[in-house]
């Protein structure tokens, strides 16, 4: 999974270090939280045990 991640970072001319945790930061704010996606939604899909991991990424 990684290597797809920095592949496609290279890809695009990303400079910055790529990681899993890089790739699920984007995922829950970019893709989801702005796009309205509900906060309990987007917890489960990552699979949080709380809210407050999730208010976390949602700068809450």
């Amino acid at each position: 999974m990684i290597e797809y991640i920095k592949e496609t970072g290279n890809l695009c001319g990303i400079k910055n270090k790529l990681s899993c945790h890089t790739a699920r930061h984007t995922f829950a704010t970019t893709v989801t939280l702005s796009d309205g996606v509900p906060i309990e939604t987007v917890a489960d899909m990552l699979y949080h045990k709380n809210l407050k991991q999730t208010q976390h990424y949602a700068n809450f």
